[in-house]
């Protein structure tokens, strides 16, 4: 199974920082102002984003659960504050598989948004856009594509036509529409998100590697196997490079590559692409707590390329056995970690 990316994945906010698992500030916070306090709300989900980074969700999760809490408390149940802390508990829910959690808290962030800000504010499309994207995520297109055209149209109007958060919406409609088979509107639609992309972000940034994986999708889609192919290995490279060879980017790029390989007929090439993909999920779901979403589907394509190399089941079980036992190893050896990105 090929995965396109929406771009970019679960739409958290709050500022961007490397991880800082203190509580220093917190305790500062809760001595002069008592502890139920916005201040402290905001020291809760700069400690909650830090975990997340350390992909330690299931520790964040508290964090974040408090600081709504606090924020509905101490400013009321429609603040615009209360509206992010929904939004960023409902990002993490989404991230570890829990759509039906997630899904009444974007919709109740989104209704404050409109309330409070206005229906074409920035803010109102970042809530537009999150909600699509589980509606999507779910099976819901026809429900997901106007939310994602509303999120479109005001980010156009209030950022321009080539800003990277219109890019960003570019490629979410974009994957929408493939994943509808309307494949002849999505695809100026990605090439226009991957331009803006490569111009403002820079053409080796992360974010153009999904860009470069969702336009190679659909060009393998209709048949362009060497252009999809050359633009499975650039993605790659600039996942591997920009994210590093362990980030679950990297094995969704493989995984797609692969999959090009095994349609072609190169199943030496692909095999180990699958078994590397394999095991930075599996190293993943040990160091998050959680089972990464597409896990299993990797190991469906990695069992199946052995099958087609004409491996017994007994061999094949072996190596699925022997790959997650490596990628345990290697967690043991090294303490590797994986970035989830946030805004």
């Amino acid at each position: 199974m090929r995965r396109a990316q929406r771009s970019p994945h679960a739409k958290a906010q709050g500022k961007s920082r490397p991880p800082r698992l203190g509580r220093g500030r917190q305790a500062i916070d809760e001595k002069l102002g008592g502890s139920d306090g916005p201040a402290v709300a905001k020291d809760l989900t700069d400690r909650a984003f830090s975990l997340r980074h350390a992909n330690r969700l299931a520790e964040a999760e508290p964090l974040l659960r408090r600081a709504l809490a606090i924020n509905e408390e101490s400013l009321g149940p429609e603040h615009p504050y209360v509206a992010i802390s929904l939004n960023n508990l409902a990002s993490l829910l989404r991230a570890t598989s829990r759509p039906a959690e997630a899904e009444p808290l974007f919709r109740r962030a989104l209704a404050i948004r409109e309330k409070s800000l206005g229906p074409d504010h920035p803010r109102v499309a970042v809530s537009l856009d999150n909600l699509a994207s589980l509606l999507r995520g779910t099976d819901r297109l026809a429900e997901a594509e106007p939310l994602y055209r509303r999120a479109l149209a005001i980010n156009e109007k209030c950022c321009g036509p080539d800003h990277p958060e219109v890019a960003t919406c570019l490629n979410n409609l974009a994957v929408l529409l493939r994943e509808a088979n309307r494949l002849a509107e999505a695809e100026p639609l990605l090439r226009r998100a991957l331009a803006i992309g490569a111009q403002t972000l820079g053409p080796a940034h992360p974010t153009v590697a999904t860009r470069l994986n969702n336009l190679a999708t659909l060009l393998q889609d209709t048949n362009r196997l060497a252009e999809a192919e050359t633009l499975y290995r650039r993605a790659l490279a600039i996942s591997a490079d920009s994210l590093g060879p362990d980030d679950p980017s990297v094995a969704n790029n493989l995984n797609n590559l692969a999959a090009l390989l095994r349609e072609t007929n190169r199943l030496a090439e692909a095999e180990p692409m699958l078994r590397r993909a394999l095991g930075i999920l599996v190293n993943f779901t040990h160091t998050a707590g959680h089972q990464h979403p597409r896990l299993e589907s990797v190991r469906a394509n990695y069992a199946q390329a052995l099958e087609e190399l004409g491996k017994s089941e007994a061999e094949i079980d072996a190596a699925l056995k022997s790959v997650q036992k490596a990628r345990r190893r290697k967690r043991g050896a090294s303490g590797a970690r994986t970035s989830a990105r946030r805004r």
